[in-house]
């Protein structure tokens, strides 16, 4: 649906610029579908987001939303616009990369997240902090310095 929207929105903004340019586009009944088309896949959009993050957490919507999103949206520009037919092999390769990059990102943000979540709920660093040595039987940690320290060298 939003790869949909994105590919509507490209060509309702194309007859808006040629309507701008002197075109009138807004007589023929295409620009008026695509009108349609943008506002309908908004208001999809917006209604079925909001049930997932009714019903899941937002670390999990977030990201398979975005990832879904970025991939249907470039293989609906590869089909419609036919985009990759004006590129170069160096260029395709490039988008390719970035694409990569993104999702590796977005991957690595949530595991990430995952892993700070297991620190900070007790397995981690907290634990590790508030744990008693052994000889501590319920004294306060007082820093204390060694008696040579205040001589005078």
């Amino acid at each position: 649906m939003g790869s949909l929207s994105v590919m509507s929105v490209k060509a309702l903004g194309i007859a808006l610029k040629l309507t701008f340019s002197g075109m009138n586009q807004l007589i023929y009944p295409q620009t008026w579908f695509f009108a349609m088309v943008v506002s309908t896949c908004i208001i999809t959009q917006m209604n079925y987001l909001n049930k997932a993050l009714d019903t899941f957490n937002t670390a999990v919507v977030s990201p398979i939303y975005y990832v879904m999103f970025t991939s249907l949206t470039i293989l609906a520009s590869i089909i419609m616009f036919k985009d990759w037919d004006r590129q170069n092999p160096s260029q395709i390769v490039t988008e390719m990369c970035g694409f990569v990059t993104i999702l590796s990102g977005t991957f690595l943000l949530h595991k990430t997240k995952d892993l700070s979540d297991n620190l900070s709920s007790g397995i981690g660093l907290q634990a590790l902090s508030s744990r008693k040595r052994p000889g501590d039987d319920d004294c306060e940690d007082i820093p204390l310095r060694r008696q040579d320290s205040f001589r005078a060298t």
